[in-house]
């Protein structure tokens, strides 16, 4: 697969779509309905939504490009809310949830006064289908058969659990991390230079990367992915915590770091963790939401007779409720990321915040 990386001013969405034949349209809209509803609502909403081209995938299935939309300030001094979905393939109700999410906004952006003036106020930046050819194909990896979340340049400290902490084996194996010392794929080049252009240059940001995982239950994972230690920000992360079990105290999720459970080679966000703090940002809070699709499966035991089903509800009124099922949690990003400045902890509260993540889940480490 070959690429192209055209530079910040990208070709107009119009002209990407016209150099589709007809025939690859269809195949598209039947394969990736997910890329088609995403391209018809910056379509239709271009007048509010700033939309860049970040890369043009090239590949014997067709050219597949990456989009990334913005919406509110641009002012580097204002806060930054990063969205990212579809980094598996398979995992498409990742994408699918943030684009229903995204077509509320800017529904409710033509009439809700309240949400206008906190977009003017914040920055949001979505890329909802990071790994579009992955999921043409409805497989984990990309084109090259490289899985995106174990491709960044960091490894383990620990036992990683075997193939799927990550491996170099090769492409015909899942979760594989990529060639040692090779450059990074051109998906998460992209989300790199996003990240650059965006992100690192905010005194706060904050991200939800949305994936399905196989498990009971919905669960919010923060770094560390390739350690047992406690992370820097581990005191903002309890503060954020706190912040929404006492706003919403009937949720369902489980808000924790994911090395409690597994340790990972590869992981992105540990990786944009460390350039971030290389960086000096204050504040950078990276947050992975993974859908817990064994409670879909449970209720329908013949989709494990396809993989799609492994990672996706497949019953109509199911992935309805999907849909709806995280929208609380996402306008709660928006208002946390807002409203920073008057739940971040001082530092008698970081204090107690350490004190509370090593009880919870380091044992003093």
């Amino acid at each position: 697969m070959t690429i192209q990386l055209p530079r910040f001013a990208t070709p107009q969405i119009q002209q990407v779509i016209a150099q589709r034949s007809t025939d690859a349209q269809q195949d598209f809209a039947q394969k990736i309905p997910e890329l088609m509803e995403l391209e018809r609502l910056i379509l239709q909403h271009s007048h509010i939504v700033n939309t860049h081209t970040e890369i043009l995938l090239e590949s014997a299935w067709g050219n597949f490009p990456l989009y990334s939309l913005t919406l509110g300030n641009k002012n580097p001094t204002a806060p930054t809310l990063l969205m990212t979905g579809g980094m598996h393939g398979i995992e498409r109700i990742g994408s699918q949830v943030l684009l229903a999410w995204l077509q509320t906004l800017l529904a409710r952006l033509q009439w809700d006064s309240h949400l206008q003036q906190l977009l003017d106020k914040i920055q949001l930046v979505l890329v909802p289908i990071l790994n579009p050819v992955g999921m043409y194909l409805n497989q984990r990896a990309n084109g090259n058969g490289v899985d995106l979340n174990r491709n960044a340049p960091i490894d383990a400290e620990g036992r990683v659990p075997l193939l799927g902490g990550g491996h170099r084996l090769g492409p015909f194996l899942p979760w594989y991390r990529g060639r040692k010392r090779g450059k990074m794929e051109a998906e998460n080049i992209a989300l790199e230079v996003i990240m650059q252009r965006q992100i690192f240059n905010r005194p706060f940001a904050a991200v939800l990367d949305l994936h399905s995982g196989l498990g009971m239950q919905d669960r919010l994972w923060f770094p560390h992915a390739y350690r047992k230690k406690a992370i820097g920000n581990i005191a903002e992360y309890v503060a954020m915590k706190t912040l929404w079990e006492r706003s919403y105290p009937n949720h369902t999720y489980l808000f924790e770091p994911q090395s409690i459970h597994y340790l990972s080679h590869g992981d992105l966000w540990d990786y944009f963790y460390y350039q971030s703090r290389a960086q000096q940002q204050p504040y950078f809070l990276p947050l992975t939401l993974e859908m817990g699709s064994w409670l879909w499966v449970k209720k329908s035991p013949r989709q494990l007779l396809n993989m799609a089903g492994l990672f996706n509800p497949q019953i109509q009124h199911r992935h309805t409720r999907v849909l709806r099922r995280h929208i609380l949690l996402l306008d709660f990003l928006l208002a946390a990321t807002l409203n920073h400045p008057h739940w971040l902890p001082d530092e008698k509260q970081a204090g107690i915040f350490r004190q509370t993540a090593n009880n919870l889940w380091f044992n003093g480490l």
